[in-house]
């Protein structure tokens, strides 16, 4: 029996559909907010909604997507959850989503407005992963690297995984500089393997030879 082959995930035409739909609503949201000088505020309530309600209770983020459940129905649950409790700017944004049956992609808007906003505000997210917990002076000095090369303001991600063994790992957007020790680990052994091979050619090209 063959060995199963791991499930491998491809970027499709729809999910690049989705993030293109998110992020329209997303400068849609911005504009909007930005005309009413609101940015900030409606920042830190999409985080909320996201982070306080959905992450804590799937429900609300379930009931929302449910394509069982009416407008007339979520417009009341709308108005009963963040009426008085959010702006006017994402209070109309949410009314909007719902005419339009997509209050199940207010997750991925979220995200895209949290970018939008960290370019707007010339800032960058800097994920760094390392085996044990980072000290302050460990987070400055990365803090001050990425300050000096690219001139953005650095909001710094830190996540622990022991898998690494040492070292970090950074990551700004597309780019990422892996300082780990299982990466070094990994190189070494690859060099190892490659001289290993070398040197078995090596010595069936002097087998053919004297042949």
């Amino acid at each position: 029996m063959s060995e199963a082959q791991p499930e491998v995930r491809h970027r499709t035409v729809m999910n690049d559909e989705a993030q293109h739909v998110s992020r329209v609503y997303a400068e849609s949201l911005y504009r909007a907010a930005q005309k009413e000088n609101q940015v900030e505020p409606v920042f830190d309530e999409l985080e909320g909604v996201i982070h306080d309600i959905f992450d804590r209770d799937g429900g609300l983020e379930l009931f929302f997507a449910s394509a069982s459940i009416g407008r007339d129905r979520k417009t009341e649950v709308i108005r009963a959850a963040f009426e008085g409790r959010v702006s006017g700017v994402l209070r109309q944004f949410l009314d909007v989503l719902n005419e339009h049956d997509r209050l199940d992609m207010l997750r991925s808007i979220a995200e895209a407005y949290r970018t939008l906003h960290d370019k707007k505000s010339h800032r960058v997210v800097v994920h760094v992963t390392s085996a044990v917990d980072l000290t302050d002076e460990e987070r400055d000095r990365i803090v001050a690297q990425v300050k000096s090369v690219s001139s953005l303001e650095p909001i710094l991600q830190a996540t622990v995984d022991p898998d690494i063994l040492g070292g970090v790992i950074i990551r700004i957007e597309d780019w990422v500089y892996d300082a780990s020790v299982r990466s070094r680990l990994q190189a070494i052994r690859q060099q190892l393997i490659e001289r290993s091979s070398h040197g078995i050619q090596s010595g069936r090209d002097r087998f053919s030879t004297r042949a």
